[in-house]
């Protein structure tokens, strides 16, 4: 009879902070990771990535504290790139601990059962993976406020607030429960544009503007490579240097301004920055593919195919007189 306990998994979310974002920099970032573990599953939307350190371990002859302090040192000394760390027995306790480190600082959680409840518990709802603001505000209304709420409250209670599927998920996960491995693969291919405001912006018309130019910018270097995107990704840096980042899956993979530009206001609009005083906008057209692949949904009107002729137009434009001269009226800087 085999009595041999299997050895702990050790999951390692590893987020950025570079002082300038471009594909090349993530790709080489991503290769020191891969110097320490080859399980490594990249994050691009939000520059982070898993990485599993259960192999590298024996390895390297060092334990999960020494081994990220190592890869902390390596991105520093060879990209001078502070990063923030987690590193616990899941995914999803490795990305709790990522969120609550500063850039700079890494925070190790162990596999022992007193260890990660003392983690958890006392942590807000929102800050469990798969637990959103809105979703955080109805467990309010009953009483759960922590994941410690979360873990004690009863299952079937949970399944009545929250349905079957995202109760069983947020109750394991409060207890430390997460199986999901760590999948390893290259970064998807990505397209990004940034605005940064000439002083901290807190006009939403102007942010706006701001996105609606990034989109424009994007689609004319989409259609000029012969690319669409399946999924766009909004970034937001504010005055004192934090981030949000959101993303959402396109209805059809694009590179069609308008379908676009769409998606990119759902983005911004839900963000809710009425009052936030903004310093950069950048956007990532994310997961790219040859356009060849694409199956464009017909429509029973001609507006869209209206639309796309102007675009190509306007495409043309930008090539001869350079990118810039054309767009839509609303990104040029009105008169007076």
């Amino acid at each position: 009879m085999n009595t041999t306990r299997p050895r702990p998994r050790a999951i390692l979310r590893i987020h950025f902070h570079p002082a300038e974002r471009t594909d090349e920099l993530y790709g080489q970032l991503l290769t020191v990771v891969n110097g320490i573990s080859s399980r490594v599953e990249p994050l691009p939307a939000d520059w982070s990535a898993y990485a599993d350190l259960t192999g590298a371990l024996s390895y390297w002859g060092r334990d999960v504290e020494g081994l990220v302090a190592v890869l902390r040192l390596r991105l520093l000394a060879l990209h001078g790139v502070q990063c923030s760390a987690g590193a616990g027995p899941t995914r999803s306790i490795a990305a709790m601990a990522a969120d609550a480190t500063p850039p700079g600082a890494a925070t190790v959680v162990g596999d022992d059962p007193y260890e990660i409840a003392s983690f958890l518990r006392p942590r807000p709802t929102a800050a469990l993976p798969g637990i959103g603001p809105k979703t955080a505000r109805t467990l309010a209304r009953y009483g759960i406020s922590t994941v410690g709420d979360i873990a004690d409250t009863r299952l079937t209670t949970l399944q009545r607030i929250l349905g079957a599927a995202a109760a069983r998920q947020a109750h394991d996960r409060a207890r430390g429960l997460d199986e999901r491995p760590v999948v390893p693969g290259a970064a998807p291919k990505s397209l990004s544009a940034g605005h940064r405001f000439e002083h901290d912006e807190l006009d939403s018309d102007r942010h706006h503007r701001a996105v609606l130019g990034l989109v424009q910018e994007l689609g004319g270097r989409l259609r000029t490579s012969g690319e669409i995107a399946q999924a766009l990704t909004l970034t937001v840096t504010y005055a004192d240097r934090t981030q949000t980042t959101r993303s959402r899956r396109l209805a059809e993979p694009t590179a069609h301004t308008t379908a676009l530009a769409a998606t990119a206001r759902e983005l911004l609009t839900g963000l809710g920055l009425q009052r936030a005083r903004v310093r950069t906008l950048s956007l990532r057209a994310e997961r790219l593919r040859p356009a060849q692949d694409t199956v464009h949904q017909l429509t029973l009107d001609d507006r869209d195919y209206k639309l796309r002729r102007l675009e190509t137009a306007l495409d043309k434009a930008a090539t001869r007189y350079g990118p810039g001269i054309t767009g839509a009226a609303s990104t040029f800087p009105q008169a007076g």
